[in-house]
């Protein structure tokens, strides 16, 4: 098992006085780090399609989705969940986060909290979680103590577990039924993993949400059918789907029936409906 000293995220940058470099140098370098968290992800494309599989599986048969995870990473598992109500049109449970120092609590960042052994399990067991769902445990170190103590508990329940990890042969990893283990290398700022380890877990979460949500007839074509109508944009957006879907012209004739319908997929099915009446 790797140990504290061999972490792949802790090592030091390759990248020295950084308080000798002019913004332009900064920013030049900042970008080519970037440039390899791309790269890294691909190397663990056939795990992660392993675990989008797996997942997809369990939201077809009534599961949810638990990300669990604190810091940057469990953050921005938050920023993934939030947004599919509104995009996909699905239940807000569907997509849930335990997070250390709850969510309530996000924008405080209650770091200390990463190291409690009681709260994940205790979250978990609030949202009933059981063998039904499917839990992604997040960790750039791979060792994050309640992140790890929610993964153990979860295969103690026979709960099917994941994780997304940026050391190898990590501890959390051994936990997971799914491990992905995203090698992106020392960070520019020594030990600042809410860079390229947030960076990769942010590509991550978009391909999991967005391949399960495909996958389970969420979207047609390239399109957003079921995008919860909250604003004006979307409005706008999911009438112009509809126009192309069923050939309307009159746009305001169209708006009026996906308001009257709620969704891109309902129009279309009463469109359609009153067309075919003898």
């Amino acid at each position: 098992m790797i140990k504290p000293s061999d972490k792949i995220t802790e090592q030091p940058s390759k990248y020295r006085h950084l308080e000798k470099m002019t913004v332009a140098e900064l920013t030049k370098n900042i970008n080519n780090e970037d440039k390899t968290v791309a790269l890294a992800i691909e190397q663990q494309l056939p795990q992660l399609n392993r675990l989008i599989e797996a997942l997809v599986v369990k939201l077809k048969a009534g599961g949810r989705l638990f990300y669990v995870g604190a810091g940057s990473g469990g953050r921005l598992s938050v920023l993934d969940a939030i947004e599919m109500p509104t995009t996909y049109g699905v239940p807000k449970e569907l997509f849930n986060v335990v997070l250390a120092g709850r969510i309530e609590h996000l924008i405080e960042a209650l770091e200390e909290k990463e190291d409690d052994l009681y709260e994940g399990v205790l979250q978990l067991e609030e949202l009933e979680v059981s063998d039904k769902d499917f839990v992604i445990g997040i960790s750039a170190s791979g060792t994050t103590p309640f992140v790890l103590q929610a993964l153990k508990y979860c295969q103690s329940k026979g709960i099917t577990t994941a994780s997304i990890v940026n050391n190898p042969n990590s501890e959390i990893s051994s936990y997971s039924n799914y491990p992905v283990e995203v090698i992106t290398g020392p960070e520019f700022i020594s030990g600042s993993t809410r860079m390229k380890c947030g960076t990769s877990q942010k590509m991550i979460f978009d391909m999991i949400s967005t391949a399960s949500m495909v996958q389970l007839g969420r979207v047609e074509d390239n399109k957003m059918v079921y995008v919860n109508l909250i604003n004006d944009k979307i409005i706008d957006r999911a009438n112009k789907i509809l126009m192309e879907k069923t050939g309307i012209k009159d746009y305001d004739f169209a708006k009026e029936l996906l308001l009257k319908a709620g969704s891109v997929v309902a129009a279309t099915e009463t469109w359609h409906a009153e067309k075919n009446k003898p």
